[in-house]
């Protein structure tokens, strides 16, 4: 082993831990993986594919087949006043088409010819002397595989010149509702839009629907992430121990992922959650920023996952921080792992994403019934919707260039508002090239529990004593990607989910388990 390794992360160890817990960490990290090259035809594909799509519907809608397909890339972004200026990060719809990783760009598709059109901000020469060498136009044409790259600048020239029908040209703009955030897409805005005609509203159901089902060149990436970040987890809870603080199990990931796998971007971020704070279901911000200290006997509940070349991973793992579970943290623990199994048993094309959460909801109950914690009929607990009070939020959510991938409500059901419910991020039935997570959990949080066992519609189905026994517990999650495929569905995560797997892994044993031993 290098000495040298971790220099700095010891450094830092040596003020929080004793010589004990600071071995543990003091191992070099190693990896089996190396980053995959990423074919630019990727992004040539979602382009067919989006030209494909929006050409049928035209032609569907008796329209003519003309008209560009406009998209407006992100911009850098500067830390309020200051000078300082954030990593860039490509918008995401302008990333599954052009695959840019600049800022400033725009792009255009040309719907009757299908020619793709780059558009790269004019540098000013100080560029080179700041920030590098100014690349030409042709530099882009061959990176991005387009069909002409031209300078913003030139965008209502290039376009007019480029349109084949009579009149203003017609462009195609990104304009819809994102149903997570609730944010609506920025249509591309460029001086001499005025002009051209502008369409609004058929370019995003399109576009995004297409976005919903994965090529195989997105999901090798997506398993890239998911293997970079599986090995992640593992490296974490190789190390983890009493008296570390969490911020350490999100740095040992972040480490891993961008020294092995080359991964500068995280999906979301990072919640290391341990002790009380596994309840809190989005820890890990700016008022809860993963500072607390880890106890003997913590529950860590650690939702972590790299990003690689756009595409995302969502993985989480819960384990007790000194590796061995007590009884009670094996009850729950294995509640939620029964209704992770039973979801991914039982997905294929055709289920309906409501059933496999409300499928999650009753083994979770039925289990919590099962040990004493409820009492009465898990149906008439279902009907009171009880497994909201445990689980509050929905099953899982699509995944790839987004953490929660767009398309959840763009056809089909639509929400459901009933406590759980409410929170599913899709209704739609599952189809063969989705890449989704199951993600079902169990927490025991104060603000659900405490007016449930007050209710008197619900107080009949708690044993109070036996759920006062979990109070400050916090909660368990486990959750994976998984791949919609012809007959059933594939779990991209391979991580530890055993109770006797997590718990080798923890005491030194290498991952995956030789079983043969």
């Amino acid at each position: 082993m290098d000495p040298t390794r971790f220099k700095i992360f010891k450094y830092v160890a040596r003020s929080v831990l004793d010589p004990n817990q600071e071995e543990a960490i003091s191992m070099a990290s190693s990896s089996s993986l190396t980053p995959p090259p990423v074919p630019i035809e990727l992004h040539v594909r979602n382009r067919e594919k989006l030209l494909s799509s929006i050409r049928h519907h035209l032609s569907h809608s008796s329209r003519p087949l003309h008209g560009f397909v406009l998209l407006q890339g992100g911009d850098e972004q500067n830390r309020y006043d200051t000078d300082h200026v954030d990593v860039f990060r490509q918008e995401s719809y302008f990333a599954y088409l052009f695959g840019v990783r600049e800022p400033g760009f725009y792009g255009a598709i040309d719907i009757a010819t299908g020619k793709s059109i780059l558009f790269s901000p004019r540098l000013p020469a100080e560029y080179a002397v700041w920030l590098g060498e100014i690349k030409p136009l042709s530099y882009f044409k061959e990176r991005y595989m387009v069909s002409v790259a031209c300078y913003t600048d030139e965008i209502t020239k290039v376009l007019q010149d480029e349109c084949q029908a009579s009149g203003k040209p017609l462009l195609f703009l990104l304009h819809g509702l994102n149903t997570d955030s609730d944010n609506f897409s920025k249509p591309a805005d460029f001086q001499g839009i005025d002009n051209f005609d502008t369409d609004l509203t058929t370019l995003h159901p399109i576009l995004t629907e297409c976005r919903v089902i994965k090529s195989d060149l997105e999901l090798a990436l997506i398993q890239f992430a998911n293997d970079i970040s599986s090995e992640a987890h593992v490296e974490v809870m190789r190390n983890v121990r009493a008296g570390m603080y969490e911020y350490q199990l999100e740095s040992i990931f972040l480490h891993h992922t961008y020294m092995y796998g080359g991964c500068r971007h995280c999906s979301y971020t990072c919640i290391c959650a341990t002790g009380g704070n596994s309840a809190v279901l989005h820890y890990g911000h700016a008022a809860a920023p993963n500072d607390r200290t880890l106890e003997d006997g913590d529950l860590a509940l650690l939702d972590m996952g790299a990003e690689y070349n756009f595409y995302g991973s969502d993985i989480t793992c819960s384990y007790p921080v000194n590796g061995k579970f007590t009884s009670d943290q094996s009850l729950i623990y294995n509640a939620v792992l029964d209704a992770h199994n039973a979801v991914i048993s039982t997905l294929k094309p055709g289920v309906s994403w409501v059933d496999m959460h409300k499928l999650a909801e009753k083994v979770i109950l039925e289990s919590l019934k099962r040990e004493g914690i409820l009492d009465g009929n898990v149906d008439d607990m279902m009907v009171e919707r009880l497994g909201a009070v445990f689980m509050p939020h929905g099953l899982g959510h699509l995944l790839g260039i987004d953490t929660h991938d767009p398309g959840g409500y763009l056809k089909g059901p639509e929400r459901i508002n009933e406590p759980g419910l409410k929170s599913l991020r899709t209704t739609r039935e599952m189809q063969e090239g989705m890449v989704i997570t199951v993600e079902p959990g169990c927490y025991f949080i104060d603000a659900l529990l405490v007016p449930a066992m007050g209710s008197p519609n619900t107080t009949k189905f708690f044993n109070h004593a036996a759920v006062g026994r979990f109070k400050g517990f916090g909660g368990v999650r486990i959750e994976s990607d998984v791949l919609i495929t012809a007959n059933g569905c594939k779990n991209m995560t391979k991580v530890p989910r055993e109770i006797g797997e997590i718990e080798a892994v923890m005491a030194g044993a290498p991952w995956p388990l030789d079983r043969a031993s």
